[in-house]
């Protein structure tokens, strides 16, 4: 297959699985079931972008498989953290307040947002393709030092979901912030080690001496989720909810703790 047909065929797929998602939401269904949704599609789209035989891009198959482990690995994990949270919990406040804004027109709106989450599952999609497809021979220290990357991002994120997940069930917590464990260092460690994770691949993608150009687009995963995460869909609605139920304790939180890199917090914070 080419790998212009191949990118049609992957586009076309999660535009179609991201509207099935929209329409379970207008069935009724909690709207953290899209998150995991979209969770897992991505990591079926990394799977899809490693694997699958393309014309002149077969790469070293032993970088193409471990690619496609980390994407498995990694999206499942989270993917499997949402739907549980999702099972346990309520609505997820972000889209909660995302209708409350969008009023009468929520519907059309919220199918436009996940049409868009489809276009960035293909951008990420694409960052996976270009560490799989690297022409270096052989695994190089790139490789290695890529999965260092992805190994501790996954792990990282995997132990700040927890701490998260176990300081909320103690009701002796209820309406306090977390900020024990990795929560102490950064507001959000789950979002910077997801962040991580993408670094790893440009990493893998780059190699060592950086001289296949196509690697270099990878930085596109690294800058599109940061930028994604800290400044449109990740971090701004989470704290602005966070303001709203918490106050005072959250006002104390932000004094303290940087909002994604691991440090005390260095600069003033403005609502």
């Amino acid at each position: 297959m080419a790998p212009a047909a191949f990118f049609l065929l992957l586009a076309a797929a999660l535009s179609l699985a991201m509207m099935l998602a929209w329409l379970s939401v207008l069935a009724g269904s909690k709207s953290g079931w899209v998150d995991a949704t979209w969770s897992f599609l991505l990591g079926a789209a990394g799977l899809a972008a490693a694997l699958t035989p393309l014309s002149g891009w077969e790469g070293e198959f032993a970088r193409r498989l471990a690619v496609a482990v980390a994407a498995g690995v990694s999206s499942s994990r989270l993917g499997l953290h949402i739907a549980r949270r999702t099972l346990g919990g309520g609505e997820d406040p972000r889209y909660a307040k995302l209708r409350e804004e969008w009023g009468a027109r929520w519907r059309f709106r919220l199918l436009v947002f996940l049409e868009i989450q489809a276009g960035a599952a293909l951008l990420l999609a694409g960052t996976i393709f270009l560490a799989a497809r690297n022409p270096a021979p052989g695994l190089q220290w790139t490789d290695v030092g890529g999965f260092l990357i992805l190994s501790v991002a996954i792990v990282g994120e995997g132990i700040a979901d927890a701490q998260l997940a176990r300081f909320r069930s103690d009701p002796a917590h209820k309406d306090q912030v977390c900020d024990v464990g990795l929560w102490g260092f950064s507001r959000h460690p789950n979002y910077f080690f997801q962040w991580l994770g993408w670094t790893g691949y440009a990493v893998i993608a780059i190699g060592p001496v950086g001289g296949w150009p196509l690697g270099w687009a990878a930085l596109a995963g690294p800058v599109f989720m940061y930028w994604l995460l800290v400044h449109v869909s990740g971090i701004p609605p989470l704290e602005a909810h966070m303001w709203r139920t918490r106050g005072p304790a959250f006002d104390d939180y932000v004094e303290r703790v940087n909002a994604f890199w691991p440090g005390p917090q260095t600069k003033e914070v403005s609502r």
